[in-house]
């Protein structure tokens, strides 16, 4: 089961990668909350479709804190530079044994510690590095914190609650959220935004999240967050691809210990 969970956490790190280019490509001038927010609406009819109303209780404190590390990510970019923005929400990694520590007093071994620090310099140097601190950086930080905590708590829920029952009400929340803080703004989504939305809200959102709630308990949060730093590889990698984006060597390098902290903690998960 170890080896089934660790093939499907880093699939769907695939796939949150394969977003990223997509929606920079098609998504335009569309407000990111009222993005957001419409994706998740789908995701939480689909959610309500297959598996119902699901558990409230556990699942709507996800919610608060899966929108809230979305909204501050989405503000957070207003006032800082994507790349630190990147950097800072990354973080999140970094954050998760601490969170983990705290909530499920699970210890770090010392291949995850390894890889942990290979991760954080990695993502430090594939955001091409950072100067300075902001209030966007302190939002972007926030988002990295309320990520750390999803990921911790999705690992504690889902074994006291059914997993599919911990998916609608996290997307319902996150959804009312972000339609709220976009108020009185523009609500048109091109063809290419709903054909994005309805992508993301299918496989990153429903089969993503879907798959940390049923798998992510059998290796625990640690190692499911050093198998989360393949998503930025994935994303510099699908850009390429997609839209012919390339890494500078430094860049290339921050790749390459990222890759080494998957396999490095993958030793002692399989």
């Amino acid at each position: 089961m170890r080896r089934r969970a660790f093939f499907f956490l880093l699939l769907a790190t695939v796939i949150w990668g394969s977003s990223f280019p997509i929606q920079k490509l098609i998504i335009g001038d569309v407000s990111p909350t009222n993005y957001i927010a419409f994706r998740f609406a789908i995701a939480a009819i689909f959610s309500y479709v297959f598996w119902g109303k699901g558990n409230w209780k556990y699942g709507s404190l996800l919610g608060v804190i899966l929108a809230l590390g979305y909204l501050t990510q989405t503000v957070g970019l207003k006032y800082t530079t994507a790349s630190k923005n990147g950097f800072f929400t990354s973080l999140y990694v970094v954050l998760v044994p601490v969170v983990s520590w705290i909530l499920e007093k699970e210890k770090l071994h010392i291949n995850q510690a390894v890889g942990l620090t290979m991760a954080g310099v990695g993502s430090y140097l594939l955001s091409g590095g950072v100067k300075g601190f902001n209030f966007g950086d302190f939002l972007s930080l926030l988002c990295a914190v309320a990520f750390a905590f999803h990921v911790v708590l999705i690992t504690i829920f889902s074994k006291k609650a059914k997993e599919e029952d911990l998916l609608t009400p996290q997307f319902t929340i996150t959804s009312v959220a972000n339609a709220i803080f976009g108020l009185g703004t523009s609500w048109y989504l091109s063809v290419g935004a709903i054909m994005s939305a309805l992508y993301n809200a299918a496989l990153s959102t429903v089969f993503g999240i879907w798959v940390q709630v049923k798998y992510q308990k059998h290796v625990g949060s640690n190692t499911t967050a050093i198998i989360f730093v393949g998503e930025p590889i994935f994303a510099a990698l699908f850009s390429w691809i997609i839209l012919h984006e390339t890494l500078s060597p430094m860049q290339f390098l921050g790749a390459t210990l990222m890759v080494g902290a998957i396999i490095i903690s993958g030793v002692k998960s399989l």
